[in-house]
């Protein structure tokens, strides 16, 4: 039989419990879930970083490998990500956990020069990070290669785009169409729509043909024509197009803003954008 005390003690602790589970984030809007590059808080550490996406109110984090990595270059860096303990990983994750944010993605960036262990590194870390998503600024070529780990280790990789017209980059349909030809399901796409759109291609045509594939979306604004970052709603981004896309047909991909135009702080700008965001899906 429980006693008056231990009755109590129970109360306070299922008060203590659902109160804490209120304190954390919730930031799916109009059944969209918005969330964050970690990149957009690259001027902090990666414990400061996740403390500005719960003050932002943001319950979704793709992880940015310059929060993660140390700062070296060349065959000291390529040394860590073949050696580092995967334990490092697995604390990672559990200050997203503790902090009630869904870490939903790891941005590792396969290039053309990894070595192939550095390249199945990557699977493994996902793996200690507990999750089947990686987003990666990568090579089209590099994709037969990055292929067979996907398979292995059954983790999801979406090629993220940008707007540069240099050759072996991911910038338009075309780059993603060839990259992904004979590939297995677990390649994928990280679509950034800004850079969709300065390239001179139409995000949300392409979100419609190719929601299957898209893992994630890039929320940022852009100038046509190759033009500069802008705050959300300043630029030609269709933002709100998008959005709507993912509210109407369900979609389940999550929008994460990527904070680049030049402002003022971080977290204040951050919230800026997701006031945008929530202000285009609630109309």
């Amino acid at each position: 039989m429980t006693s008056r005390r231990d009755f109590h003690k129970l109360a306070l602790a299922a008060f203590a419990g659902s109160a804490l589970a209120a304190d954390k984030p919730n930031s799916v809007v109009e059944g969209v879930q918005i969330g964050a590059q970690s990149y957009s808080f690259r001027d902090r550490p990666l414990d400061a970083a996740i403390q500005g996406m719960v003050d932002v109110g943001l319950s979704e984090c793709e992880l940015w490998q310059g929060h993660v990595e140390p700062r070296m270059k060349g065959p000291e860096l390529k040394t860590w990500r073949e050696t580092v303990s995967l334990d490092d990983f697995k604390n990672v994750r559990k200050k997203f956990d503790n902090a009630g944010i869904i870490l939903y993605a790891y941005n590792y960036s396969f290039r053309e020069d990894f070595s192939d262990a550095e390249i199945e590194r990557g699977f493994q870390m996902a793996h200690a990070l507990g999750i089947d998503k990686i987003t990666a600024s990568s090579n089209v070529t590099t994709a037969k290669r990055i292929d067979p780990f996907a398979l292995k280790y059954k983790v999801y990789v979406g090629m993220h785009n940008h707007s540069n017209m240099k050759a072996n980059e991911f910038n338009t349909p075309d780059s993603f169409a060839e990259a992904l030809k004979g590939r297995s399901k677990y390649l994928g796409i990280n679509l950034d729509i800004g850079h969709f759109t300065a390239a001179g291609f139409d995000a949300p045509e392409y979100l419609q043909k190719h929601h299957a594939r898209i893992l994630t979306i890039h929320i940022k604004d852009r100038k046509k024509n190759q033009g500069d970052n802008m705050p959300l709603g300043e630029g030609d981004t269709p933002i709100k197009a998008v959005l709507q896309l993912l509210k109407k047909h369900k979609y389940k991909i999550p929008a994460n803003i990527e904070y680049e135009y030049k402002g003022g702080d971080t977290v204040a700008e951050v919230k800026k954008c997701y006031e945008y965001c929530k202000a285009a899906l609630a109309s």
